[in-house]
């Protein structure tokens, strides 16, 4: 064993499991209840954002939109007080965002400013929920084969059960805080995939080597000395991310809160399930020094190599 001071990380293993399997369960409850608040880009409708000059009543907002024949009108703010987001159904008047700016200019004191207005047909938004969780199946299997013709199959399963929990957790606080999912959230979250994948590949390579280098030490103490070799390394890796995604946090505006949001939990949740997920996966399969030994290269028989260098010698002297 090496000289460092080993982080006995395995011995929270259990503790760390529950946690995973709670959070994971309230995460499929969520989505099961609740579901997630698919955003216009899978549901269809229409996207409108108005400014003014005071901060409106969204109370008042919604009621001025009912009142000129808006009932499924969602009413919140985007950004600042004074920026409003207006989400409507299925609707195919092209000339819906001049509408909604009149019936709220016509009841409001102040001016109202059309910002934008969006429309996403239903077929398409069809499309995109359909793609997107094919995409995720894909990415997923392309990692399991990935990592099975890598390392070993137990790695495969250890990787593969770590992308699933973290993509998990990321859709249950969605689904639970019920914040919108669209496609920059889907894109968070097979960058989550791709980040957290690299980080696990990291820990299974260092896993990999000790296990063949070292002969003598538990299973437990193995992972334990790798695990505590790569966290600085994933520490750096995680902290330098995060601060990136903090700044797109504060100062990227609302059209990638959403996706610098996933992305944050992904990274958090993807730097934990790193260390506790895939190892305890692995110690769950049971995996060994065996599962891991090169196999040995075929060694020439003696005799007939013997035999080949007689025979070319004699030929010599013949000539």
């Amino acid at each position: 064993m090496s000289d460092m001071k080993i982080i006995n990380f395995m011995a929270l293993r259990k503790i760390a499991g529950a946690m995973s399997i709670a959070l994971v369960l309230g995460a499929l409850v969520s989505l099961a209840v609740n579901q997630l608040q698919l955003g216009l880009d899978f549901t269809g409708g229409t996207l409108i954002e108005v400014g003014y000059e005071q901060a409106p009543s969204l109370v008042d907002v919604r009621n001025q939109l009912q009142g000129a024949g808006f009932d499924d009108a969602v009413v919140q703010n985007f950004g600042s007080e004074k920026d409003v987001l207006v989400r409507l159904g299925q609707t195919f008047n092209d000339k819906v965002g001049e509408q909604v700016l009149t019936a709220l200019q016509s009841a409001s004191a102040s001016p109202v400013e059309l910002r934008r207005s969006e429309y996403v047909g239903a077929q398409v938004g069809e499309e995109l929920t359909e793609q997107g969780g094919l995409g995720l199946l894909l990415a997923l299997a392309i990692v399991m084969i990935y990592v099975a013709l890598r390392f070993q199959i137990k790695f495969s399963v250890g990787a593969v059960v770590a992308l699933i929990h973290d993509v998990l957790i990321v859709l249950g606080i969605f689904s639970i805080f019920k914040l919108d999912f669209d496609l920059t959230v889907l894109a968070a979250i097979l960058a989550v995939i791709g980040y957290s994948l690299n980080d696990t590949i990291v820990v299974s390579d260092r896993i990999r080597e000790n296990f063949r280098k070292i002969r003598k030490g538990t299973t437990i103490e193995i992972i334990n000395e790798s695990l505590t070799q790569t966290l600085g390394r994933t520490l750096v890796t995680s902290i330098t991310t995060l601060l990136v995604l903090m700044a797109l946090l504060v100062f990227g505006g609302e059209l990638i809160h959403g996706f610098a949001l996933a992305l944050t939990i992904g990274v958090l949740v993807g730097t934990y399930s790193s260390i506790y997920v895939a190892a305890n996966v692995l110690l769950l399969l049971g995996i060994t020094q065996e599962d891991l030994i090169i196999p040995p290269k075929e060694e020439v028989i003696e005799g007939e190599g013997f035999e080949e260098g007689e025979g070319f010698e004699q030929d010599l002297e013949e000539q």
